[in-house]
């Protein structure tokens, strides 16, 4: 599912350049490669296990930002005789490449997944892998796990298979460039087919209760006056991309609860005090939520290219705290989740698509594999079934610790220089032990950062705070700037 995603523009900054290098020293992030990996990476790009099955004359293509060399995924849509839709979905299989036990297998479990900074990515695996041979480059031919996944007339899942295959990308395109095509009418066959089994699955996503957020991508951008922080909005094809591999991930939980046997992507129901937590935040960020408008359908009626429903959903984030991964195998006595799904998405779910970027997700592609040629599960993914969800939570919260740090900084480099001014701002949440403290939304620029009410001290009251000094909760307020400090991180106000 969606975090708060960041970006800087203008990412030839020296200054933000330099700091971010000290960040990733800071958080220890490994940057280099062993030796030892870089040269089993080196052979294994020369000498993948390739499969029998020849699939490159299905013209799959890419979605991905521009730019992107790491492509876990390629699809190809069309129509089945007699009505419905057929997918065909490849995922780089990264385990044609990864010996088990191996030094890249080994430094892949130390980073876990490939983690995003403004400036560059530290990935996951060596490049020669996961930006050349392993990745789903346009005219290339590549090992792949491919699924056939086919869909009624109003795209429900009728028919799931999987196999290995060698498969060769014809085209890659990113989200603009496919929702330009669609927008103009001039979408060829695929896009327009994309376009069409995407709102179906979105529809299908809505009858189950469940909701993908649109969050928008902050982007920093510096212009002569300093620099500037806004955010972009997903076009709807971002959601039609996203909707074809959550639709694998579904079909590939399906064939591990099948099995007994498998790595789910879970999710617990958010406990109503999230929602009134999160109704207060709507009030305070002018968004308008009726009584007895369901969650999902709250979320399907916001614009992302504004501003404040931006800040909205950004929010809306925090109630996929609680997110993890189960292992489960019927075999070695480890049972099935008493309950499998993910609560977002109303349905069990597996994380399987992004081998390249996630470490889960190969051990998940091999199980699936496995189940569906009818073969046992190697024992090398067996055994890692149970050490991958620990593994895997350790890498979600270096992940959230990255994203904090990095958001933490540039809105400090944003407010560089503005200490003392005051700021239209409504407050978002209040810290229910001391009242007088908080966090605060800016109006403009779009930032979010800790407040504090000057006098807010403690009086000898029963809460510790008097009426007088809690920050109101929902309320407008100026918000004095008093730190803005990129060495430490740190942007702080407090209410005027």
């Amino acid at each position: 599912m969606p975090r708060r995603k960041l970006r800087v523009k203008a990412a030839d900054s020296a200054r933000i350049n330099a700091e971010l290098a000290g960040l990733r020293a800071a958080l220890e992030i490994r940057t280099e490669w062993p030796e030892a990996v870089l040269a089993e990476a080196e052979l294994a790009a020369g000498s993948p296990r390739l499969p029998d099955h020849d699939a490159t004359e299905l013209p799959l293509f890419t979605v991905d930002p521009p730019g992107s060399r790491d492509l876990d995924q390629a699809m190809h849509l069309a129509h089945r005789p007699g009505g419905g839709y057929r997918v065909h979905y490849a995922i780089a299989d990264v385990a044609a490449f990864v010996r088990p036990g191996g030094a890249i297998d080994e430094e892949a479990r130390r980073r876990v997944q490939t983690l995003y900074f403004p400036d560059r990515r530290v990935p996951l695996h060596p490049a020669r892998l996961s930006e050349d041979a392993a990745s789903l480059l346009p005219g290339e031919t590549r090992p792949a796990l491919l699924w056939q996944l086919d869909l009624d007339a109003d795209g429900a899942v009728v028919l799931a298979d999987l196999r290995r295959a060698v498969v060769r990308s014809h085209r890659r395109l990113d989200h603009a460039a496919v929702q330009r095509a669609v927008d103009a009418g001039g979408a060829d066959e695929q896009l327009a087919l994309l376009a069409t089994v995407g709102r179906l699955r979105e529809e299908r996503e809505r009858e189950r209760g469940g909701i993908s957020l649109p969050v928008p991508e902050q982007e920093i951008e510096e212009t002569p006056r300093g620099y500037v922080l806004a955010y972009r909005a997903p076009v709807p094809a971002d959601g039609w991309n996203a909707q074809i591999s959550l639709l694998t991930g579904m079909a590939a939980a399906e064939l591990m609860l099948d099995a007994g046997v498998g790595l789910l992507r879970t999710l617990p129901a958010a406990p109503p005090a999230a929602y009134e937590r999160l109704r207060r935040t709507a009030r305070a960020l002018d968004v308008d939520w009726p009584e007895g408008l369901p969650y999902p359908d709250l979320v399907r009626s916001l614009d992302p290219e504004r501003p404040l429903h931006a800040a909205f959903l950004n929010e809306c984030a925090g109630l996929l705290r609680g997110a993890g991964y189960r292992a489960f195998d019927g075999s070695r006595g480890i049972p099935v989740p008493a309950d499998p799904a993910h609560a977002a998405l109303a349905a069990p779910y597996a994380h399987c698509t992004a081998p390249l970027r996630r470490l889960g997700d190969r051990f998940a592609q091999e199980v699936c594999a496995a189940v569906a040629a009818g073969e046992e599960v190697p024992d090398w993914a067996r055994e890692a079934l149970t050490a991958v969800p620990a593994l895997m939570a350790a890498g979600d919260r270096r992940s959230g610790e990255v994203e904090r740090a990095c958001v933490d900084l540039v809105e400090a480099e944003l407010l560089t220089g503005r200490v003392g001014e005051d700021f239209p701002a409504v407050v978002i949440d209040v810290d229910g032990k001391r009242p007088g403290r908080g966090t605060v939304q800016l109006r403009e620029p779009a930032v979010r950062a800790r407040c504090e009410r000057a006098g807010g001290g403690p009086d000898g009251g029963s809460d510790g705070v008097s009426p007088a000094t809690a920050l109101p909760l929902g309320a407008r307020i100026t918000a004095r700037l008093t730190t803005a400090d990129p060495t430490t991180r740190t942007v702080r106000f407090a209410a005027v």
